[in-house]
């Protein structure tokens, strides 16, 4: 669901939101640093922006809606390592200082100028199609679960295994594209727990004394992530008499449909961790990704590909 209506505030975020919420996981600089040179942190997020543009140029290159896309392409790579150069020489630059939010939409905002709505587009209805093939497969198998804990635990490892299907990650991009995933098999092939973060226990027995009456979810658009790995999910929430919105977006629309949720779901690496995994809501809230940048597993003391599933509980 998309809207063009103005943006409002979150309801479910603690006011004032100016001083309780702040869109950042990572520390990218202190008070203390030096408004014109970058730092450490920053520096790496750069770096690790510039190593994802030849997979984002060769995706561009392939988009068959956007004429002589292979020129743009290359117009695209010249542009926007010239950003990310430019911000390595004064963080204050387009916008600045860098964080991985204003990294994102400079990508973005680069691309649009230049023609490209979604170079994913063509992948993402190829992997879709897949992904839907699979679904009742992956839902058959975990109604047989009778054992509730163990099913929602299944269902858990369902989301962690749709969320390493992102071909935003350019490692990740790689491997799919040369070997591709079975997804059943990276249900079972996640990290060993305890992961970084790991509140399952805690939630599978929450889940099984207490029931929802309203979840938001935030997920990605298309493709294994939400199909098999979301859908399955929020599908035995419903089955509870959980009622379930799947929006993307925070429009007045999300805002009027949220106002009365009890619990608010945020799923991906960016969404789930670099962003809001700190953030405080007035109910319950469930933050849920894959690492997948060695930069954040160093930052949470983790490692590469392991799992973040951080469960919080508002007292009522």
């Amino acid at each position: 669901m998309e809207s063009e209506s103005e943006l409002v505030p979150f309801p479910l975020l603690p006011t004032p939101i100016e001083t309780n919420y702040r869109a950042c996981t990572i520390p990218y600089r202190f008070p203390t640093d030096n408004p014109k040179k970058p730092t450490r942190t920053e520096i790496a997020w750069l770096d690790l922006f510039l190593n994802s543009i030849p997979s984002f140029k060769k995706r561009a290159e392939s988009d068959p809606t956007v004429p002589d896309a292979h020129v743009r392409a290359e117009k695209f790579a010249q542009r926007y390592s010239e950003i990310l150069e430019d911000m390595k020489k004064d963080p204050e630059t387009h916008g600045g200082p860098p964080d991985c939010i204003l990294l994102c939409r400079l990508r973005e905002q680069v691309l649009r100028e230049l023609g490209f709505r979604d170079i994913f587009k063509k992948v993402k209805d190829e992997e879709n199609a897949k992904a839907i093939s699979l679904f009742g497969d992956v839902v058959r198998l975990n109604d047989v679960i009778e054992d509730e804990g163990k099913r929602v635990e299944s269902l858990i490892r369902g989301i962690f295994a749709g969320n390493i299907f992102d071909l935003g990650s350019a490692q990740l991009a790689e491997v799919f594209s040369k070997d591709g995933m079975s997804f059943l098999a990276s249900c079972q092939n996640l990290v060993p727990r305890p992961w970084v973060i790991d509140d399952l226990e805690t939630f599978k027995v929450k889940w099984s004394k207490k029931a929802w009456k309203k979840a938001v979810i935030f997920v990605d658009n298309s493709g294994a992530d939400i199909i098999l790995g979301i859908l399955p999910f929020a599908r035995e929430l419903l089955r509870r008499g959980t009622q379930v919105i799947d929006l993307t977006a925070v429009s007045q629309e999300l805002a009027y449909l949220a106002s009365d949720a009890d619990l608010v779901i945020l799923e991906g690496m960016g969404r789930g961790i670099e962003t809001n995994l700190y953030a405080q809501f007035k109910c319950d809230s469930l933050k849920i990704g894959m690492v997948k940048h060695p930069e954040v597993a160093q930052f949470l003391g983790g490692r590469l590909y392991d799992c973040v599933f951080k469960y919080n509980e508002v007292s009522s």
